[in-house]
């Protein structure tokens, strides 16, 4: 329950942010940035075994891709390197 409270909460600052930059459809795009993060994420585990980069999927990298779409995710990758 939490975790949905976190995503709604983001979902609301990404389109509030595109509202204010007066945006067209807000919340269309606010959607898009969040899924192309987390489906960032997704390519990103699906691929680990040809790639050996691995990301752990877990709520905190979720809420990272999602809140930081795809240059969230490629912090993500940087870091794991480290």
């Amino acid at each position: 329950m939490k975790t949905v409270l976190i995503f709604v909460g983001i979902f609301l600052v990404i389109s509030f942010i595109h509202y204010a930059s007066k945006k067209k459809k807000p919340f269309k795009r606010a959607l898009l940035s969040m899924l192309t993060g987390v489906l960032t994420l997704a390519l990103i585990d699906f691929l680990s075994p040809l790639t050996t980069v691995y990301v752990p999927v877990t709520e905190l990298s979720l809420i990272i891709s999602s809140a930081g779409g795809v240059p969230g995710v490629a912090l993500m990758v940087i870091l794991s390197a480290f």
